[in-house]
């Protein structure tokens, strides 16, 4: 798995240089940030961000859901920030004055301190370690806070064997059903309060989980 991690985290910067090549930056981060302000609308039954909350955005990328609340105290973790920072004009850290970023990965991340929300944005899967990153996800999570997680999960099971056999989806070294990542939170002792799927689709679809201690 080890391997996989590693290939995953080499063709993930090159697949980010790749499609931001000849895209507007400022088109990119205004439909980057409706993006994002789509999946908090959607998931306001549940939850409402107040500006003295404090955000964790593991896994950020270079336009994590962090580019959304400017208000709000944020600690922004990703293996690749560097690269990012030096590769791809649309990601500079001055931008975010209130965000504090940190080169890490989800795993090896920790906090000293506890969050009122903890994104997890199409990261979890990308990970070495799956159960550690949910541990370090869950320690992270204030005793009242929420956790917010979106993955790929797949819908039927001769699929997910087949990606987790070849090299059908290099980024992502994890393949999981939605039953499989919900068991991951629950093992952690926290249960799902709201499930979304984003985008439907024919192998996996794009799905938002919302949990809580429980």
């Amino acid at each position: 798995m080890r391997l996989r991690w590693r290939l995953a985290q080499f063709f993930e910067i090159i697949w980010w240089r790749s499609y931001m090549r000849g895209k507007d930056n400022v088109d990119y981060l205004l439909k980057k940030k409706l993006y994002w302000q789509t999946q908090l609308d959607d998931c306001a039954d549940v939850f409402k961000i107040r500006n003295t909350d404090i955000i964790l955005d593991m896994g950020c990328g270079p336009a994590g859901v962090f580019i959304n609340l400017p208000d709000n105290k944020i600690t922004a973790v990703d293996p690749l920030l560097d690269k990012y920072e030096n590769d791809l004009s649309v990601f500079s850290p001055a931008d975010y004055p209130n965000v504090r970023f940190i080169k890490s990965t989800i795993e090896a991340y920790q906090p000293g301190q506890q969050f009122d929300y903890v994104f997890c944005m199409n990261a979890i899967n990308h990970v070495s370690d799956i159960a550690k990153g949910f541990e370090v996800l869950a320690a992270a999570c204030a005793p009242n806070g929420k956790m917010i997680v979106s993955i790929d999960a797949h819908k039927n099971s001769f699929m997910k064997a087949i990606f987790r056999i070849g090299p059908g989806d290099v980024l992502h070294p994890h393949q999981y059903s939605m039953e499989e990542y919900t068991n991951f939170l629950h093992q952690v002792g926290f249960k799902v309060i709201k499930s979304i799927i984003l985008e439907p689709g024919k192998v996996f679809d794009l799905c938002l989980l919302v949990a809580e201690r429980g």
